[in-house]
């Protein structure tokens, strides 16, 4: 909408009509006693957004119960004041409660193992460690009887470290290098998903050359549209990961070997790896995407991916004994996301995958399940000081204030990256009245972006003033782990918390940066 209105005048002297343009007069906004603010409802507000009827409750599809408020109206974790931490450590500052990190492992494992075995079939869980990934995190992992998926050299070195079985890991990637590979069979890993014909070529060549057989596993895009934003989408056919279960024309593809018209990628695959003295197919993986919520697309992808297996038995006599179904398991950001709890996953993927067994006279495999964000997302949040308060009038009538904080996209580029959506409440004190009416806010970070958001829409009490702690919850999934030095910004300290003889003890597990940390990589 303009902000200026035309108008025509006529010129005597010339008999002319000119055009011209004057500012128009913008309508008083509703304030509160200081003029400062524009208070109430928004109409800017998204639908989902409501106003908090109680500044100090926490929202329990988001926040786990080991977050609380004390009586002082201070946000805890497992009884400890976050306001504390933030003294003693600074903001920002990412805080993970250990106790629902390990809570939410063990209940997905339970979940999908009590699920499968009531169809008669055995399943392990993977920790999908790209989401948030430390030594520390890794003996959790390990303690909860999970194995850890990892999707990099440098994230199969950290599973190591953290005393991971090697046994128990898997290496990932769309593009691995023959050092990360040999890196993995050097150690034993217990799988190697891999993601094209040309990287079989080479983990077969660089078996051979160890002396080693590869254990290796196929992953395929089982074309299933999940509905998620299209960068977190990895199952459809026009994205860079694994081989489609189409056939195509081999010509098409590149392929010299005019025989193999009218099969797939996926099929060639197949082919190539039964062909190679050195590697040991033992199944077929895939991964549908991020943050879903429906478990509809999940079942389907276990029928595709099963119903190729049967493909696989008929024209090779051969019978693969696993699948991995990935994870992308969907968790509550805001009021308008509802995800499915562990069991009504497990029960329906299970469901799903007896009814397609019996169907294509298969036995059930061995089945591995891949969660990450929904482990670590609602464990961890992240505190922030709030500096600089702006209201800004968006429309006639229509105002935002916009509350900036010591952080922003280097802490959590998510919401630049994917238009991700957070909330918000005020962590270290009770508002100073009750009744404090709500500013419709944009919580922003202090970077040279104006895309450096970390909660795009929230309802903030009126009394928020510079200097008051923030709490952004459900960021324990790729948050750290997508942190950056932009604007020279040191990344934040990692400080867990645990209850140990029914007292809360934190301690730091990622130290933060310092300018010198910054420098010492400089030359």
């Amino acid at each position: 909408m303009s902000n200026f209105d035309q108008f025509d005048q006529y010129d005597d002297e010339n008999d002319v009509v000119t055009t011209g343009f004057r500012l128009r007069p913008v309508p008083v906004v509703e304030t509160d006693a200081t003029g400062s603010w524009q208070c109430g409802p928004s109409e800017l507000a998204p639908r989902w957004l409501q106003v908090p009827e109680d500044w100090q409750e926490l929202d329990r599809d988001i926040w786990p119960e080991a977050f609380g408020r004390g009586v002082d109206g201070e946000l805890t974790v497992s009884g400890l004041s976050v306001a504390t931490l933030a003294e003693t450590y600074g903001t920002p500052l990412y805080v993970i409660s250990e106790d629902t990190f390990r809570q939410r492992a063990r209940g997905f494992r339970e979940a999908f193992e009590e699920a499968f075995a009531a169809v008669g079939a055995e399943v392990s869980v993977y920790f999908a460690g790209k989401s948030f990934l430390t030594p520390e995190v890794v003996r959790w992992v390990r303690e909860e009887g999970l194995n850890l998926d990892t999707a990099s050299g440098g994230e199969l070195a950290c599973g190591l470290r953290g005393g991971m079985e090697p046994a128990r890991m898997a290496l990932h990637g769309n593009n691995k290098s023959a050092a990360e590979i040999t890196r993995a069979l050097d150690a034993g890993v217990g799988r190697i998903v891999v993601d094209s014909l040309p990287e079989i070529e080479l983990v077969g060549r660089l078996a051979r050359t160890l002396g080693v057989t590869a254990p290796v596993m196929l992953r395929v895009t089982p074309g299933v549209h999940a509905e998620t934003h299209d960068f977190i989408a990895t199952a459809h056919e026009d994205q860079k990961f694994g081989m489609s279960l189409a056939p195509e024309d081999a010509t098409e593809a590149g392929q010299t070997d005019a025989t193999q018209s009218g099969t797939s990628p996926a099929m060639r695959a197949v082919s190539a790896c039964v062909a190679h003295p050195n590697i040991d197919l033992q199944g077929i993986h895939c991964h549908i995407g991020s943050q879903i919520f429906a478990p509809e697309g999940f079942a389907q992808a276990a029928e595709r991916v099963l119903t190729f297996i049967a493909e696989v038995r008929d024209g090779f006599g051969l019978r693969l004994p696993q699948i991995d179904l990935g994870g992308g398991y969907g968790i509550a950001y805001t009021a308008a996301d509802s995800p499915r709890p562990a069991r009504m996953i497990a029960q329906a993927l299970a469901e799903s995958v007896h009814g397609t067994c019996e169907r294509l006279g298969l036995p059930i495999p061995h089945l591995s399940f891949e969660p990450g964000r929904a482990i670590a997302g609602p464990a961890g949040i992240t505190l922030y000081t709030v500096g600089t308060l702006k209201g800004v009038t968006v429309e006639p009538g229509r105002q935002r204030r916009y509350v900036s904080v010591d952080g922003g996209m280097s802490d959590n580029p998510r919401p630049v990256l994917y238009d991700a959506d957070y909330s918000a409440v005020v962590a270290d004190r009770r508002s100073t009245d009750a009744q404090a009416r709500p500013v419709f806010s944009r919580v922003v970070g202090k970077h040279c972006e104006s895309g450096d958001v970390v909660v795009k829409a929230t309802y903030l009490p009126e009394d928020l003033a510079a200097g008051d702690l923030l709490a952004v919850p459900a960021t324990g999934a790729y948050c750290w782990a997508l942190s950056s030095n932009y604007n020279w910004l040191p990344r934040p300290s990692v400080v867990a918390v645990r209850t140990v003889a029914g007292e809360p003890e934190a301690r730091v597990i990622v130290r933060g940066e310092t300018d010198e940390d910054l420098f010492a990589r400089m030359t």
